[in-house]
């Protein structure tokens, strides 16, 4: 059973926030986001998402404007769908979108309908809605980050490839193919021809260097201005020495292996985990902030005047 906090007109319709009663006659008492969500589809009528379902397609009116939220709450996809469908059923949204991944929440809707309006819909499913306009800005960082790491896998793959087919036979050729075979990719290696291959694998790895690792490139040498030894700045360096060491091997009288290949290996490496395993670990982080915040701020309300309160870093 629930119970209507507010309800204003829009355009003939309204739009209601809820809240869960908390009267001890309800059967199934809600236990989290994910059982608010649920409640909120059953009353609307919308049928549970499977996990087939394909992205949910709507025309948005040229009037209606669009906010974003950074949102605490959203566990699995399956909730993901379940908000995106029920605010979608509101009066006044032409559609919502839900990325469960980076927590964040938007919303297309009537000019009437006040960014306010849907902050009091969101946090009656037990979301943790973060203060300030910062969603669209985390929303379009994890763009730019999804982007990197596809740039630094298939930049990658096409470094490999011309490795695995050329370079890797000539240099562990009992691994591969027949002495004849070997003896004339190296002949290929050693003409003019191997120019136009090296430059291609150079630009390659290069490009996805640049691209992929730009952030950390940028943070390393910011560091090492400072005079500070960081991983980064180990990384970064490290990328930088084999990538000059195999342009010299490749395009001087140098005699040494041409190693773009590491470079095109670690830079996915690097740009993957850090995605997966950082990025994730962050973005879990996030979803706790906003209820501790929140919990912060009425302790230190009801301390007293003179007491001194204690922030941790990042606190302001």
């Amino acid at each position: 059973m629930v119970t209507p906090l507010c309800q204003r007109s829009v355009g003939g319709g309204s739009f209601m926030a809820m809240e869960p009663d908390p009267s001890p006659m309800s059967d199934e008492p809600y236990r989290g986001p994910r059982s608010a969500l649920e409640a909120a589809a059953g009353r609307r009528g919308i049928d549970d998402p499977g996990p087939d379902a394909g992205p949910r397609v709507a025309r948005v009116p040229e009037s209606h404007v669009q906010d974003t939220f950074e949102v605490g709450g959203l566990e699995t996809k399956r909730d993901e769908s379940l908000l995106q469908a029920v605010l979608a059923d509101h009066d006044g949204v032409s559609a919502a979108s839900a990325t469960q991944r980076n927590g964040t929440v938007g919303v297309h809707h009537d000019p009437s309908v006040s960014r306010a309006d849907i902050r009091e819909t969101l946090e009656s499913y037990d979301l943790a809605v973060a203060p300030g306009d910062e969603a669209f800005a985390s929303r379009r960082a994890s763009q730019f980050a999804s982007a990197r790491v596809a740039v630094a896998v298939l930049f990658g793959l096409m470094v490999a490839t011309p490795y695995i087919g050329v370079l890797y036979p000539t240099r562990v050729e009992w691994l591969f193919y027949d002495p004849v075979t070997v003896e004339y990719l190296r002949s290929i290696l050693d003409s003019r021809v191997a120019t136009h291959f090296f430059v291609n694998l150079a630009a390659l790895s290069g490009v996805a260097f640049l691209v992929a690792c730009g952030p950390t490139i940028r943070r390393a040498v910011a560091a090492a201005t400072e005079g500070r030894i960081t991983r980064e700045v180990a990384f970064v360096g490290g990328v930088c020495a084999v990538f000059g060491y195999s342009t010299l091997a490749a395009f001087t009288g140098f005699d040494g292996a041409v190693h773009y290949d590491l470079v095109a290996y670690a830079v996915a490496g690097v740009t993957v985990w850090k995605h997966f395993a950082v990025e994730e670990a962050s973005v879990e982080r996030r979803a706790t902030e906003p209820a501790a915040a929140a919990s912060g701020a009425e302790s230190a309300g009801d301390s007293d005047a003179d007491d001194r309160v204690a922030l941790t870093d990042g606190g302001r």
